[in-house]
């Protein structure tokens, strides 16, 4: 635990353990200014005439944070595992049994991986076989590696362990609940501590996506489809304990795209995106091309290929100011 403790930050260790936050008020630490440092970075910013005059042991909070953590994971029946760094994908056949056109390919967390193809060539078997963790059983006959190996079957069956979040292109609510209400129940259900600080960054977050703001006390069956969009996109980012995040067409979703892939990736998740849009299929670092219902290539992003993706989003962002605009009922004078 100490190990692991001294190469997380302490933004990590809250992320990770978010009852860690009880700890340091108990102890009386003002972590606030500090979540890119780890804990010794933290406790070492102390000056000798501080560790005096305040009577703090070094040491024994070192040893006490990994302790506290050991018994609440303890008292609350929670298992330690292994963090999803990558996964692997390994080729099966297509709709006419031909062999995949690749022989694997692995995707780290903080990767974008684009899936491109015309519609019905088997983009969503490709997403099922991953949160199916597929090991040769489904028509496509797939296999899927979790960390380069053969994954416990846990993630098929066990409500808690969720492997992919997915984010379709209809978000559609049924609860007569407000953004805060269901904000709450969500963090919740996490055991997250800073509650109130959790749920108004999503809100901050979901509100830099949309195009159109709401707040804590809107209903969230009277949210737009961008807007519900935005929510569930800072939530997933925020919240989620899912490593790997499906995004079905976001193009479609009337919210800023580029801002929701940079928001899910720094969040260390591994995401793919089917998308038709030109400038997403850049954005990410590889395309996986999609035909007759298999992997048909996997291309990685070129030099050349980022160079027109700047070029393609200077012409969005000129449509972009027009269709706002537009919206705002300005008249459009010139080019």
């Amino acid at each position: 635990m100490n190990s692991m403790l001294n190469r997380l930050t302490i933004k990590e260790i809250i992320e990770k353990y978010p009852f860690v936050i009880n700890f340091f008020e108990e102890n009386g630490l003002n972590v606030e200014n500090y979540g890119e440092k780890t804990f010794d970075d933290y406790l070492n910013h102390f000056t000798q005439e501080e560790i005096e005059e305040w009577g703090i042991d070094v040491e024994n909070l070192k040893d006490g944070l990994a302790e506290y953590i050991s018994q609440m994971i303890e008292f609350l029946g929670l298992k330690e595992e292994k963090s999803i760094d990558s996964i692997t994908i390994i080729g099966g056949t297509d709709k006419s049994g031909n062999k995949e056109q690749f022989g694997q390919l692995t995707i780290h967390k903080s990767q974008i991986v684009s899936i491109v193809g015309p519609t019905g060539s088997g983009k969503s078997r490709l997403l099922g076989d991953i949160e199916w963790i597929a090991q040769g059983d489904t028509p496509t006959k797939r296999r899927i590696l979790i960390n380069g190996q053969v994954p416990d079957m846990k993630w098929r069956f066990s409500s808690n362990n969720k492997l992919v979040a997915q984010l379709s292109q209809n978000m559609n609510f049924v609860m007569d609940l407000t953004v805060h209400e269901f904000l709450e129940l969500h963090a919740q259900s996490r055991m997250v501590v800073n509650e109130k600080q959790v749920i108004k960054e999503i809100v901050e977050a979901a509100n830099n996506l949309s195009g159109e703001k709401f707040n804590l006390n809107s209903q969230i069956t009277s949210l737009s489809g961008g807007q519900s969009r935005a929510l569930m996109i800072a939530d997933t980012a925020i919240l989620s304990s899912s490593p790997i995040v499906l995004i079905d067409e976001i193009e479609n979703a009337g919210i800023n795209r580029k801002e929701a892939l940079k928001l899910l990736v720094g969040s260390n998740k591994i995401v793919l995106m089917a998308t038709h849009d030109p400038i997403l299929a850049l954005m990410a670092h590889k395309r996986i091309v999609i035909k007759n219902g298999g992997i048909d290539k996997v291309i990685e992003t070129s030099q050349r290929e980022k160079e027109i993706l700047s070029q393609l989003e200077k012409m969005d962002s000129i449509i972009q100011n027009m269709r706002t605009d537009l919206r705002n009922g300005l008249t459009i004078d010139s080019l």
